[in-house]
């Protein structure tokens, strides 16, 4: 919603309703915004009665070749410490979003640091999905998929690779701050064998059921979920109608998620 989402929050809000989603959280990549947004643009939560709001946030670290999302949920808006480490990400896109464009300009695609910009919220963390979007404005490309095939993924005139905090500081600082960290979608890791040390960093929960872990996958991430104590989450990770149809929310057996539950509503 805040980061590289489209929804505005009214429209997130309704679209939650619609699906009688329960429980949601709204996991921005580096910000928090989304909950000043709800906040201040008089969204009516209450009309998702008797759903439950989490506050959450996704946090970009990379480790080891990886980019590795963390998950925070339930912590304490206030707590500075994870605000300390989202503004250190948000220097980081910032300054790999302007090393992009620069690359794409000397490759001759005219693309400006305040087109990126506009492609996103106020103040929203910059990423590639700003950049491709940004492409697609200018004519430079057909749509966001190809802006990434063509244009921002390694051998591309605009890839710069990823540099963002360590996992192990992002899952600190959410302790921190008393949430709940969790690894995000690990069908999506080149490397699943760091998450035993992500668990001995002090990981809680493992993204278990998410829209594109097929039915072996569920069960290999429930067996590591056993494995290492972790509680078992669910995220649809919904940025936009166009490139998720399956929409907000994802139906999951209550009994799978109820420690995570217990965890971040006691």
């Amino acid at each position: 919603m805040a980061s590289d989402g489209t929804f505005t929050a009214d429209e997130l809000v309704a679209a939650m309703s619609a699906r009688k989603v329960e429980i949601f959280s709204v996991t921005d990549h580096d910000t928090l915004a989304a909950y000043d947004i709800l906040r201040r643009d008089g969204a009516d939560v209450a009309a998702i009665a008797p759903a439950t709001l989490v506050p959450g946030v996704e946090i970009n670290t990379t480790y080891r070749g990886n980019e590795v999302h963390i998950l925070g949920y339930g912590f304490d808006l206030g707590r500075s410490k994870l605000r300390s480490v989202i503004e250190e990400n948000r220097r980081s896109r910032g300054e790999r979003a302007q090393k992009m464009v620069d690359m794409l300009n000397r490759a001759g695609h005219p693309v400006s640091i305040d087109a990126v910009r506009a492609e996103g919220s106020e103040d929203a963390p910059l990423g590639r999905p700003h950049v491709a979007k940004a492409l697609v404005r200018g004519g430079m490309t057909k749509d966001v998929a190809t802006a990434f095939r063509d244009f921002l993924s390694p051998g591309g005139p605009g890839y710069v690779p990823s540099h963002h905090i360590l996992p192990r500081d992002a899952i600190a600082a959410v302790a921190q701050s008393g949430g709940v960290p969790v690894l995000a979608h690990p069908g999506r890791l080149k490397d699943e064998t760091l998450i035993e040390e992500l668990v001995e960093a002090g990981l809680v929960g493992l993204e278990v059921f998410y829209p594109t872990h097929g039915a072996a996958q569920v069960e290999r991430y429930r067996d590591l979920a056993a494995q290492y104590g972790l509680v078992m989450t669910a995220g649809s990770d919904f940025h936009d109608p166009r490139y998720n149809a399956r929409g907000v929310g994802m139906e999951v057996d209550a009994d799978d998620i109820r420690p995570f539950l217990d965890l971040i509503l006691s």
